[in-house]
């Protein structure tokens, strides 16, 4: 009897540990009208994930806007510096600043920019990629290994295809849009 419950235990924990793994392997946003999931991609870009999960798991995701967002394109987000609307939050630098974290360098793949796809911004530095990142509204093949692929949305892409458009070619947006919350999981 002893060895059965002792069998049942070790299977529960290796059950539990290979489940918690495997949500570790998702964020959710939560926006204001509903949750939406991304499956992260650390088989394609392992520095990138690390990084984005301790910005999330230190909450500075959280209030961040989505300052460029073109209609037929993409939305971005995920300026921690300066996008943060409830604290610190400047329209005009927007989209300029990064964590206190390290920039990284590329980890292009050949994973194609499709519909949902999520990938880092960056500037003309291919390895200035830091907090910054993007969902795409429609595929945008030009990006194919110019951008780090970091993931793609399983669930909730009608609420990305509900944020707020810019404006001109830039696609800055007045009183945009944020991330009320961003947390590592399901």
């Amino acid at each position: 009897m002893r060895r059965i419950i002792i069998s049942f235990c070790v299977a529960f924990f290796a059950i539990s540990t290979a489940t918690i793994a495997q949500a570790e392997e998702f964020l959710t946003i939560q926006l204001k009208s509903g949750d939406v999931v991304i499956k992260l991609r650390p088989d394609v870009a392992p520095k990138h994930v690390a990084q984005i999960k301790k910005l999330a798991e230190n909450g500075e995701y959280d209030n961040v806007a989505f300052h460029r967002v073109i209609d037929g394109f993409m939305a971005q987000t995920g300026d921690v510096q300066f996008g943060d609307m409830e604290d610190g939050y400047n329209a005009r630098r927007a989209g300029t600043g990064g964590s206190s974290f390290s920039d990284l360098p590329a980890e292009f793949s050949y994973v194609p920019y499709d519909r949902g796809v999520v990938g880092m911004a960056r500037s003309q530095n291919p390895n200035s990629a830091n907090s910054q990142f993007f969902i795409m509204f429609q595929e945008g093949y030009f990006l194919n290994g110019q951008y780090t692929v970091v993931g793609e949305v399983v669930s909730g892409m009608e609420y990305v295809d509900g944020i707020k458009r810019g404006v001109g070619q830039s696609g800055s947006v007045q009183d945009p849009d944020r991330m009320i919350s961003v947390r590592v999981g399901k």
